[in-house]
């Protein structure tokens, strides 16, 4: 008999993360998929589902302008409720750190269902950065009986938290998406990337929207990113702007008025690999480019103070630098004009996945449903 398996997920990260996953249990012969979307990036979210042919069986649609994170919570969970006990799934799936993933997760608690975390374990041992993330994560932990750690150093974090039962490590699943994109015809759709394109101007990637980089420490990102333009005008700069007004509003009034400084709509996931693959090298906040870029030798500066990936780091891919401007000025123009440098980051290997984690995370949900008979292979790098 077939078990019943419930992914849960919300935003643009999650679906980029969670595709694979849902296709895997969607080709797996001993289970049945259930998927429900929560809406939490409504636009974003849908230009995913589209590229990765997912269908969703349950559309929440929680998306409210300018919703507190309360809302976000309480709007999941209660919407949630009538899924849970209409479908009565045999295990609930949710990724990451989202208040989705957690809304998910405690909702899933309260019917008694199982819950199995995918991407278990990352920590950068601050509350408050990133902010509500780290916290998210550590509870839906905290919830989970199924714990998916991408690498190693995760699975030890769980280990430390006394989290020892049912722990597999799978790999990112990032990859696995990054990889299934990567092989199609990569072309850029947005008429902006269009015009890069036809330029053939060197670009860096900038990305920069995370909660705790509100306000100050959003100002002082561009002021770094301005100083850069315009001491070297032959250089784009390509930012696709996050819609909240918290990140909208500095980024415009700080950055609008340079001219090699590309403020641009969000982009499609489709369209934002093309960026990365293209890009000289990257600045962001984001977890999911610390993953992605080594794949294309994309060296990484990371705009926050902590990082929960710390394995690029120790893999010479990512340099963590915060939001001095002066540092982010130094770090960016050490990696144009040092290319003995450069070139050591970018021939740095990937130490977060091989394109299989999704295989894994069923397989071994499959043995621990009763499915499969002999436990699978972790992944080791």
């Amino acid at each position: 008999m077939k078990k019943k398996v419930m992914t849960v997920f919300g935003t643009r990260p999650e679906a980029i993360k969670m595709a694979p996953v849902v296709t895997a249990i969607a080709q797996s012969k001993r289970m049945e998929l259930i998927t429900a979307v929560t809406g939490q990036h409504r636009d974003m979210l849908d230009q995913v589902m589209e590229l990765f042919d997912i269908e969703a069986d349950y559309d929440l649609n929680v998306m409210l302008e300018g919703q507190s994170l309360e809302e976000v919570t309480t709007r999941v969970i209660e919407g949630l409720k009538d899924i849970y006990k209409k479908e009565s799934p045999d295990v609930v799936l949710v990724h990451g750190d989202t208040s989705t993933a957690f809304a998910a997760a405690l909702g899933a608690y309260y019917h008694k269902i199982p819950v199995g975390h995918v991407e278990a374990g990352l920590r950068s041992d601050d509350i408050y950065n990133p902010f509500p993330e780290e916290i998210n994560r550590r509870l839906v932990d905290t919830l989970a009986s199924y714990h998916f750690a991408p690498t190693s150093g995760n699975s030890r974090n769980l280990l430390k938290e006394n989290i020892k039962e049912n722990v597999f490590i799978t790999g990112n699943t990032v990859i696995d998406a990054l990889l299934a994109a990567a092989k199609k015809e990569l072309k850029p759709v947005s008429r902006e990337l269009l015009r890069q394109q036809e330029s053939k101007r060197k670009y860096i990637l900038i990305t920069a929207h995370r909660r705790e980089n509100f306000g100050k420490p959003l100002e002082n990102i561009c002021m770094g990113i301005k100083k850069l333009a315009v001491k070297y005008p032959d250089i784009d700069f390509i930012y696709p702007v996050h819609p909240n007004p918290n990140v909208k509003g500095p980024v415009e009034e700080n950055l609008g008025l340079v001219t090699n400084i590309k403020l641009i709509k969000p982009v499609s996931y489709s369209d934002m690999v093309w960026l990365l693959k293209n890009s000289y090298f990257c600045m962001t906040d984001s977890g999911g480019i610390q993953e992605e870029a080594p794949t294309f030798g994309k060296p990484v500066l990371v705009l926050r103070k902590v990082t929960e990936r710390p394995e690029a780091v120790e893999a010479g891919t990512v340099d963590v630098i915060g939001t001095n401007p002066e540092i982010i000025y130094s770090s960016a123009e050490k990696l144009i004009n040092d290319h003995e440098f450069y070139n050591k980051y970018s021939r740095a290997h990937n130490p977060y996945g091989d394109g299989l984690a999704a295989k894994r995370t069923v397989e071994y949900l499959e043995y621990k449903l009763g499915l499969r008979k002999k436990e699978p292979e972790p992944w080791k790098i």
